[in-house]
């Protein structure tokens, strides 16, 4: 072999050893910082990506989930014996979005304007088979099947998913104070003879209860159902939040 080839290869190798010198280094740092990705031939794992989570998640809507430590609160089990006499349970609405409220059929104050807002709404989504409405008595010993039937009948009740229920009082009121966080007891010294909450809560296809959030990015949790839509706002200067529960049924209908 001549000199000339000899340093041809000496130059090679020279250069190839520069070469490992300058970007070998390099490359293992980037491949160390997942800057170099490999798209060969196989097929390429994404099921971690935030593409497909986004699209997991691409029907949800802004609405805000009512969160108790950490854990987005679900609608509890509940099982109790509508106005046709039918026992109905929390499975019946699941697939569904529905409203809840606690009332009774003797209420001389709030129940009234309640039931007629909710009325309101169900018209609203009267062609949507999949939006209910969930009444409970809290006065089970008065309010029968037949004396809810007769309730309904008189302030034009008519979706199939409404159901105004009665059965057992302790957990009926459990159901709202701890279950729906809204507040139901017995008070000789009001009107009526109990106090209940005014609001409505809102309840998505699976069970969990939702709402948008304040100003301030915090969940609103219940909507007020003592305004009219119609009155816009009332004398305490408070404004009607039937139409923005209009506006949230829709959006999870979407969902």
């Amino acid at each position: 072999m001549s000199k000339k080839t000899n340093y041809s290869y000496i130059g090679i190798a020279f250069i190839l050893l520069v070469f490992g010198i300058m970007f070998v280094p390099k490359i293992i740092d980037r491949v160390s910082k997942d800057d170099i990705t490999r798209d060969e031939s196989r097929s390429v794992d994404v099921s971690n990506s935030p593409i497909e989570e986004k699209n997991k998640d691409k029907n949800k809507s802004s609405l805000s989930y009512l969160e108790i430590n950490g854990e987005p609160k679900k609608v509890p089990a509940f099982k109790f014996t509508n106005q046709y006499g039918e026992t109905i349970s929390n499975n019946d609405y699941l697939g569904k979005v529905y409203v809840v409220e606690f009332f009774f059929t003797t209420c001389p104050t709030i129940c009234p304007i309640m039931n007629r807002n909710l009325v309101e709404v169900q018209n609203e989504f009267k062609d949507f088979e999949n939006f209910g409405v969930a009444s409970f008595s809290i006065t089970p010993e008065i309010d029968t099947p037949e004396v809810l039937r007769a309730y309904a009948e008189k302030y034009g009740i008519s979706n199939p998913n409404w159901n105004l229920m009665t059965g057992d009082e302790s957990e009926i009121y459990k159901l709202a104070n701890q279950g729906f966080n809204l507040y139901t007891a017995k008070d000789d010294s009001v009107e009526g003879g109990f106090e209940h909450s005014g609001n409505f809560a809102l309840i998505d296809k699976e069970g969990y209860i939702r709402s948008r959030k304040d100003n301030f990015g915090n969940p609103l949790i219940f909507y007020n159902g003592l305004i009219p839509e119609a009155v816009g706002v009332d004398e305490d200067g408070i404004t009607q939040e039937i139409s923005i529960l209009k506006e949230d049924i829709a959006k999870l209908l979407n969902e």
